[in-house]
């Protein structure tokens, strides 16, 4: 199985417009993004699901009550990808509903910030069967950082590596493989972003399983193998990444090799 890789301020006016004039809805305050999302990495580098889960629907909670639409905004895109990691298709769908939403009613359509929510709502869609669905809001997120982020930002990375997905969905392979090569282009030469280049490798290497180009699968594997082993970073995103690619080397037969990148995520993790 193939592998899946905001900060706003308010005005509340002033003294001499009079509070009581504040329409229905104004917010009644905003919380803490930053704090909620370092907590909230925290909790992913100790694989604590669990905990991630309470967190969220806390502070979403918190941001409904505040009217913080904004606040709320971050909460739910956290939640997109929350809901995807632990499979639960009925809430990632109304966090795909109230992204959108929100998106909307704050008049947000066009910002980068919104293009990576769509982003995230459109991988949501795919993961659980809607790839067509996906397109506009792929599309969409497409020509938002095309028009707004240089060619080398690791956000087109994410964007390609996930639209790869979604194209192989839908059997159109050639697309798929020319969105892999130009994920890799960006990450390939950059030191922070390298490590997701194993994603993209063993993403292909699905993608010749299913295209029928079984010849290039070995080198794929290779490739995002050579990646993982000599990354240096012992995160909990490299745990991470470790646990997602591992599956797919005892897919493709590599059972010495999953084992070993299984074990070695599970170390990294318990010291989280």
């Amino acid at each position: 199985m193939a592998i899946e890789t905001d900060d706003l301020k308010f005005n509340f006016g002033c003294a001499s417009c009079g509070y009581k004039n504040k329409p229905a809805d104004a917010p009644l305050g905003a919380i803490d993004v930053c704090r909620v999302v370092s907590r909230l990495d925290d909790l992913f580098a100790g694989n604590d699901m669990a905990g991630a889960g309470r967190l969220l629907d806390y502070w979403r909670n918190e941001a409904v009550t505040l009217r913080d639409k904004r606040g709320e905004l971050s909460i739910v895109n956290e939640q997109l990808g929350y809901f995807r990691k632990v499979g639960n298709r009925e809430k990632a769908m109304e966090a795909v509903d109230r992204a959108l939403e929100l998106i909307e009613l704050l008049d947000a359509w066009d910002s980068v910030p919104s293009a990576t929510i769509f982003l995230n709502a459109a991988t949501t869609l795919k993961a659980f069967g809607q790839a067509q669905a996906a397109m506009p809001l792929y599309e969409n997120t497409l020509a938002i950082y095309q028009a707004g982020l240089e060619p080398d930002d690791l956000l087109f990375g994410g964007f390609y590596n996930n639209y790869a997905l979604a194209l192989t969905d839908l059997n159109r392979f050639e697309e798929a493989e020319q969105a892999y090569l130009a994920a890799l282009e960006v990450v390939l030469p950059s030191e922070t972003g390298r490590l997701d280049a194993a994603v993209t490798y063993v993403n292909m290497a699905h993608l010749y399983e299913t295209w029928g180009k079984t010849e290039s699968i070995s080198e794929c594997l290779q490739q995002g193998l050579e990646v993982l082993d000599n990354w240096a970073d012992q995160s909990g995103y490299y745990a991470f990444v470790l646990s997602k690619c591992a599956p797919s080397y005892g897919h493709f037969g590599m059972t010495d090799e999953e084992k070993r990148l299984s074990a070695l995520s599970e170390e990294i993790y318990a010291r989280h």
